[in-house]
This record gives structure tokens, sequence and C-alpha cells, in this order.
């Protein structure tokens, strides 16, 4: 069989040059398998080969979409593969988007790509049109199973073989509608489904409808100079050291912490638990995360009537939507019940 080439696109963190504190890095191109690379290389068929590996940091692409692009694509070009494997990104927001764009790089050169991400990841709506995409689990934990499965359907597209549905091939819907002839016309299938389900059967849609969690706006505050706010973040400041323990990715709690007598956030006492953004700038002066500073000015100008004693924290990195629901629900009770009228929500 021809041999066919592969091409995989990492993060600084799995193309093993560092953390968070690498994730500045510019685009740069190995000619070697690195990171999970090593684990694909035996998964996929005997004729695919990684030529190559490109490593780019998260803040970097995403803060540079256009160069970076414009340079990930020359590096794909370069190494003229007939796949490029993006990620798997799991459940990491802006390594996500970062996957998705490279796999809309290689759809417009032609070249069919595959990556492996949360259901719940950005990079999943924005882009799963444009590339394969097999879910996986919350975390890297989920490697194990994410790889077999990234390998076969690579495999399948770099050897040109016919796809089955998403079920059948195990990623995520792409959105894109094929005509295929059924067996039955449409109304006796109907009609099947519908005795199935009255019968306490099983049966699957041929039209999924989408949820949407639909949230009604509050009434606006009538009169600020009279109302209690609070301060709720999902940018994960906390005091220092982060007493709680609170997750840099995929928080499972969240913090409540006194600002009674507090005019600002100080880099002494408060710092970031986030591990999705580069946490230098919200370390130097955690009040652009939470803004107890300005609160304070407003309080004493009397524009609020005051600033709630205790501000709310989590990290929206990677955390389901699951647990923000259930984080909300308990904030918010706690909330009303503390006679508090209008919330700010800060993010990063």
């Amino acid at each position: 069989m021809e041999t066919r080439r592969i091409v995989l696109y990492l993060n600084q963190f799995f193309g093993q040059i560092g953390g968070e504190d690498q994730a500045h890095i510019a685009p740069q191109s190995f000619d070697k398998p690195i990171g999970p690379g090593l684990g694909l290389k035996g998964l996929l068929p005997k004729n695919c080969t990684i030529v190559g590996t490109i490593v780019c940091g998260d803040s970097y692409f995403n803060e540079n979409l256009e160069e970076a692009s414009a340079t990930v694509g020359e590096m794909i070009k370069d190494f003229d593969p007939h796949v490029v494997i993006a990620g798997p990104a799991f459940n990491a927001g802006r390594y996500g988007m970062a996957c998705g764009t490279v796999g809309k790089i290689a759809s417009e050169m032609g070249i069919p790509a595959v990556s492996g991400m949360y259901p719940e990841n950005p990079g999943v709506e924005s882009y799963r049109q444009y590339l394969y995409i097999v879910e996986t689990g919350n975390s890297a934990a989920s490697m194990r199973t994410a790889l077999p499965s990234i390998a076969r359907l690579a495999g399948k597209l770099a050897n040109q073989e016919p796809l089955g549905s998403p079920a059948e091939e195990g990623y995520l819907s792409r959105g894109i509608r094929k005509n295929v002839f059924a067996e039955k016309r449409g109304s006796d299938r109907a009609i099947d489904m519908l005795l199935a389900k009255l019968q306490g059967e099983e049966f699957e849609t041929e039209y999924p409808i989408p949820h949407f969690d639909r949230v009604d706006p509050a009434p606006a505050v009538a009169d600020l100079s009279q109302a209690t706010l609070a301060l709720v973040t999902s940018g994960g400041i906390v005091p220092k050291g982060n007493p709680d323990r609170i997750e840099a990715s995929s928080a499972s709690h969240y913090g409540r912490y006194s600002i009674a007598g507090v005019e600002s956030l100080t880099a002494d006492a408060y710092e970031t638990a986030h591990g999705g953004y580069d946490p230098v700038y919200a370390n130097q002066v955690p009040n652009r995360v939470v803004p107890v500073d300005a609160l304070r000015a407003l309080e004493q100008e009397g524009k609020i009537g005051k600033l709630f004693p205790y501000f709310y924290s989590t990290v929206g990195n990677g955390t389901s939507v699951a647990n923000a629901k259930k984080f909300a629900s308990e904030i918010a009770h706690e909330l009303v019940n503390e006679g508090v009228q209008a919330v700010i929500l800060t993010s990063t």
C-alpha cells in the first residue's frame, strides 16, 4: 500500500515545551511525532506515517489568529500530508479553538482533518463542519480511549475509505446532511418510531432536536444607589495560596471570600487559580478580574448602595455546564437570602 503522510498539531503542553508559562510561543515544527503522536504512531494503519508535528502556544494562537493561521498553514503545506490530526483538545477551550482553526485551514487546502474534543468544548460548535471530531472525556485522563478512535478515523481518511455515519464511526455530528436511499419511505419510518415510543421500546430519531438553555433576563435594577451588589467570577481569583484548592481546570467547587473592609485586591493577598489564561496580569492586579477597587469608588460616590461583603470565585476553564449551573443555583440562592439585588459577573 502507498505510504500516507500525517501531520500532528499540538499546543505547548502536549508538545512537551511547557505549561501556561510557554503559552506565548509562536508556531514551530518538528520532523517527528511528539507527545500523543508517539501513542498514535502504533495505532495508525501500517502505511500511515506521522511525518511531522506542529506546536504552538494556546495564547499565541488565539491572540495572533491571522499570523498564527498563516504560519501553521505554510508548515502544513511544507509537510504535504494526506491527513492532519489536531489535538486531542479534550475540554480545553483555547486549545479546542486552535485545533478547530487548524482543521479549517486543512479543509481549505483540501486535506481532511481529525481532532478529539469533549462535546462542550467551544471548538466543537465553532468548527465541527470543517473536521471530524471524535468525542473524548473531559480531560486528558481519557487519552487512552481517545487515541484509538482518532487513529482509526484518520487511517480511513488517509486511505480514502468510505465513512459511515457519525454514530458508526464515533465522531460528533458535523451538521452536514447527505441524501441516502432507505428501504421504507419517511411516513412509514415515522409511524414505526411512534409505535416504538408508545410501547416503551428503544428507537433512534432521524432528526434530533437541539435543546437550548434559555434564560429570561432579570428586570433592570430600578435604583442602583439603593442596591446591594455582589461580585461573582469564573476568573479564579482567590486568597493567596488558594485555600480551598479550586482546580485550575474542570472546577468541582467554588469559594466564598470576605472583602469586608477591603478597599482593593492586592497582589500580596490575592492570586488567580485559573489554568486557562496567562496569570501574570491578574496576579499583578487582581482587581482586573474582580474589580473591588472600582466598586468601592462607586460605593463612596453613592452610585451604588453597597458592595456585598463577600465575593464568589471559581474557574471556568474546562468546567462542565452541569457544574456551572449547580454553582450558579447555590450562589444565587444564598445571595437572594442575603438581600442582594444585583450581581456583576466577571470572566477572563
